[in-house]
């Protein structure tokens, strides 16, 4: 049975907090036992190099997050567990994507548009301080995915965006070079659980409220006893919605404790009671996870080594084929082995989008302008299989153009519709081309 591959990037850029704990390395640890699925996950620090330019901050960041990762109970021998820099294929395929990647997708990302938005509220020249770096994210997350032609990948809404943009540049080398990358798909995880931080707003080191994962002992007391309350006395009762002190205590407790905290609530528990139980629930589930982090931060030598095989194993496995068979399709090879001019054509032939017309269960025909599996343009339906034919045959001899083709087809995106001129300009020129052969032949 083929598993499906399911990559996971880990953002490699402070300290982990307990936000970080719940929506995503405890959902995520759990996940990587899944039956039938492999997992791939990878510290993201090249993406790092974006946003921090201080070398002992990447390194020490990097460093913690491995550890908190794998005190958390990600196994390395169950999982791909790697650094994204070791991976050099990926840096390479970032290439190979950034010479298809269209500059109009790249100027709608999200980021990009952010900083240019704020440059001009600011009266600044529009990519002042935005750095190529920033803008190409989008390329270089998508050779994070397409080297090991991962099935899904987890992201938050805000996210989506750059799944859609790795299909997109997935489908433009495949429609140059032939079918080398599966289409991943974007896996929402509509449950994730949204910390509230120490103020009552989303945890997060932005807001300065966050409680570090694995604060001593301690410390994980200060911060929680310091978390906003409003000032009903002790014996009145208490609102449990909008309650950052419940939320947090309903992120790490069982049902039946969630229900007594609720119930304690209504009866008018004590602010420092409730954050006494909140402090006793949260440290009975981190302090032997906390053991295992400090235990792997006084070994780094052993975090690197776990990381330094992951990628040799995977890199071994899978990306240094796919990257071999990459630099053949682009045309990388070995020049001892280079093709004569009909193998050249041949080749050509083989790569290019095809017409498919057919009967749907309605009696009408119909037609597609496909490459491979996928489809480019879907036509409306025809009376007759002639004047589908007909409109065709048009297209193909150039005797039609593009619009004439797209106004019996269902309607196209601009991206969509680039690549459907694209197809159809190749498909002219081979059969001009083809034309000219048969005239240069005849007697």
């Amino acid at each position: 049975m083929t598993q499906t591959r399911v990559l996971t990037g880990i953002t490699t850029s402070g300290t982990p907090h307990l936000g970080n704990y719940v929506g995503a390395i405890r959902p995520a640890v759990a996940a990587s036992l899944t039956p039938d699925v492999e997992s791939y996950y990878f510290l993201a620090d090249l993406h790092a190099l974006i946003k921090v330019q201080e070398p002992a901050r990447v390194q020490r960041s990097t460093l913690e997050i491995a550890a908190a990762w794998l005190a958390c109970g990600l196994d390395p021998a169950k999982v791909w567990f790697y650094r994204q820099s070791e991976i050099v294929e990926i840096p390479e395929l970032a290439w190979f994507l950034t010479c298809v990647a269209g500059k109009g997708i790249l100027n709608r990302a999200h980021a990009y548009k952010a900083a240019v938005d704020k440059n001009r509220a600011e009266g600044e020249d529009d990519d002042a301080a935005i750095t190529a770096g920033l803008f190409m994210y989008p390329v270089l997350m998508s050779a994070d995915i397409l080297v090991f032609n991962a099935h899904k990948v987890p992201v938050g809404r805000d996210q989506i965006q750059h799944i859609e943009m790795a299909r997109d540049f997935a489908q433009r080398f495949n429609h140059l070079y032939g079918e080398h990358f599966v289409l991943p798909e974007a896996q929402i995880e509509e449950a994730v659980a949204t910390l509230p931080g120490l103020d009552g707003r989303k945890m997060s080191k932005s807001y300065d409220n966050t409680i570090p994962l694995f604060a001593p002992r301690e410390q994980l007391k200060k911060l929680i006893y310091s978390i906003v309350t409003d000032s009903r006395a002790p014996g009145e009762p208490k609102e449990t919605e909008g309650s950052a002190l419940f939320q947090i205590y309903q992120a790490f407790a069982s049902e039946a404790e969630t229900a007594a905290m609720r119930r304690a609530f209504a009866d008018g528990i004590a602010w420092g009671e409730a954050k006494q139980a909140l402090f006793e629930r949260i440290d009975a589930e981190i302090a032997p996870l906390r053991e295992k982090y400090e235990a792997l931060m006084a070994q780094p030598e052993k975090i690197e080594a776990i990381l330094i095989d992951g990628a040799k194993r995977v890199r071994e496995r899978y990306a240094l084929a796919s990257m071999k068979r990459l630099r053949e399709a682009v045309g990388l090879r070995d020049l001892s082995r280079a093709a004569g001019p009909s193998a050249v054509a041949a080749e050509a032939r083989r790569a290019l989008p095809v017409f498919k017309q057919y009967r749907e269960a309605d009696g009408r025909f119909y037609f597609k302008l496909a490459d491979g599996e996928r489809v480019l343009v879907q036509s409306q339906g025809f009376a007759s299989p002639k004047d589908a034919g007909q409109l065709i045959a048009a297209v193909k001899s150039g005797r039609q153009d593009l619009d004439a083709l797209l106004a019996a087809a269902e309607p196209l995106d601009a991206a969509q519709r680039e690549e459907a001129a694209a197809a159809l300009a190749a498909i002219v020129r081979a059969e001009a081309e083809a034309e000219a052969a048969k005239a240069g032949a005849a007697p």
